[in-house]
C-alpha cells in the first residue's frame, strides 16, 4: 500500500442525477461550495464538471468553469483542481431502423473545442477518457476515437496540464499506454480505472486487479467503484497500491436510504484508508506523487 493515499473527490459529474438526489450541486457557487467542503474534509483533488443553470445536465461552458474555479481559488488556494474533457463526446443512436437519425442528447466536437476550458484556464489536472464507450443501458455512446485523443493529448501537453487518463474497459488502458509510449503524455502517467459503468468494466476485484497488472511501472493510478460499491472500491484501491475517488458523480448514499454530501463521501473515505493502515494525502504531498 502507498504511504500516503490521494484521495479525489469527483463533486457532480454530468448523469442525470439532479431529480434522484434533493441537494446535486449545480450552479457555480454550489459545485465550488460543494468542491470546498470536500478539501475541508481531506480530499486532495477535486475533480468538477459544470452543469446547465436552468436543465441541470451538463455542460462545456467555460464562463462557468471560470467561476467554478475562481469560487474554489477564493477560499483554498491549495486543493488540486481536476476539471472534466469527458463532454463533446456524446452520440445519441437514433432508435430503431433509423439510426442515424442522432437523438438530442448528442454533442460531438473537435479536439480544440472539447477542450476550450482547459487551454483558457489551465488546471493542475484535466481527464482524457482513453476510448469509446457502450455507456449505459440504451442507445448512448461516448466516443473517442485513437486519432481524436492524440490530438486532444497534444493539445493537453502543450497547455501544460497532466492528463488524468479514465480508463472504462482494458482497450481503453491498451491504448493509453499506447499515448504514453508515442511519447504524447509526459512524467509520470496518471490513470483513473473507472468501474461498473454499463458497459464498461465489471466492479470487482479481479477487473481491478487485472488492470493493475496492466499498468506500465511508473504509474501512478487510482480506481472507483459506482454506487453501492464506491467504498468497497476505496478499500479494494488501498489494498492493491492505489489512490482513490468518492464524489456524488458516482454515488448518491453514504449508506441504504441515506443521502450523501460529497463531505460525507470524503470524511468516510479518510476513515476507510486510515483503519487500513495509510494515510490520506494532503495537496501538496499529492504534487510530489504527481509530478505536478
Amino acid at each position: 500500500m502507498n504511504p500516503k493515499v490521494i484521495l479525489t473527490c469527483a463533486i457532480t459529474g454530468a448523469g442525470d442525477t439532479v431529480d434522484r438526489h434533493p441537494a446535486i450541486p449545480v450552479s457555480p457557487e454550489q459545485i465550488a461550495n460543494s468542491a470546498l467542503e470536500a478539501a475541508d474534509a481531506g480530499a486532495a483533488i477535486v475533480h468538477c464538471h459544470v452543469r446547465n443553470l436552468e436543465t441541470g445536465k451538463g455542460t462545456r461552458d467555460v464562463a462557468l468553469y471560470a467561476e467554478v474555479m475562481e469560487r474554489i481559488r477564493d477560499k483554498n488556494r491549495n486543493v488540486i483542481i481536476n476539471l472534466t474533457a469527458g463532454m463533446g463526446g456524446d452520440l445519441d443512436i437514433g432508435a430503431g431502423e433509423d439510426a442515424m437519425a442522432f437523438g438530442p442528447d448528442t454533442d460531438l466536437v473537435g479536439p480544440a473545442e472539447r477542450l476550450a476550458h482547459v487551454t483558457s484556464l489551465k488546471p493542475e489536472i484535466c481527464t482524457l477518457d482513453c476510448g469509446s464507450l457502450n455507456f449505459g443501458d440504451g442507445n448512448g455512446i461516448v466516443v473517442q476515437t485513437p486519432n481524436q485523443l492524440r490530438a486532444q493529448a497534444k493539445i493537453i501537453q502543450e497547455t501544460g496540464v497532466k492528463p488524468e487518463m479514465e480508463i472504462f474497459d482494458t482497450g481503453n488502458l491498451w491504448f493509453a499506454k499506447q499515448l504514453v509510449t508515442e511519447g504524447l503524455i509526459d512524467g509520470k502517467p496518471m490513470f483513473q480505472l473507472c468501474l461498473g459503468i454499463p458497459w464498461g468494466s465489471p466492479c470487482d476485484t479481479a477487473s481491478m486487479q487485472h488492470m493493475v497488472n496492466m499498468l506500465p511501472d511508473n504509474a501512478v493510478w487510482a480506481g472507483f467503484g459506482i454506487g453501492r460499491m464506491q467504498m468497497p472500491m476505496v478499500a479494494q484501491a488501498v489494498i492493491l497500491g492505489g489512490h482513490v475517488r468518492v464524489g456524488l458523480e458516482d454515488n448518491l448514499y453514504i449508506e441504504r436510504g441515506v443521502y450523501a454530501s460529497n463531505g460525507t463521501l470524503t470524511d468516510k473515505a479518510v476513515k476507510i484508508i486510515e483503519l487500513l493502515g495509510t494515510a490520506v494525502a494532503s495537496p501538496d504531498e499529492a504534487r510530489g506523487i504527481l509530478g505536478l
